[in-house]
């Protein structure tokens, strides 16, 4: 079986990085997924591909796989530069503005 562990990325409709810290390990579907006749909906019998693992470090997952003897991928996450305002979001409502509050 071959799997995947990566680190998962921040969610696009929020702006926090919660669930970001833990490791995940998937398991890569071996074939594609059969489509249903009479539905049309894609399925297939293969059930762990709905496995998800996760773990509080890459080294942890790493283990894991070794000890499972699975054959997996390690996918490296890319590090963004936190965004942090100076006096954060309660500036916009501050009764000490310099400036007219435009908006």
């Amino acid at each position: 079986m071959r799997a995947r562990i990566y680190q998962p990325a921040k969610n696009a409709m929020q702006s926090g990085t919660g669930k970001t810290k833990v490791w995940l390990l998937e398991i890569v579907p071996a074939d594609g997924a059969e489509i249903d006749p009479l539905m049309g909906w894609p399925g297939g019998t293969d059930v762990s591909s709905q496995v998800r693992l996760r773990f509080d470090s890459k080294e942890a997952a790493v283990d894991y796989a070794r000890e499972k003897g699975l054959d997996f991928t390690l996918v490296e996450p890319k590090k963004r530069k936190p965004v942090i305002r100076p006096n954060g979001y309660g500036e916009n409502f501050a009764t000490n503005r310099r400036g007219a509050w435009t908006h």
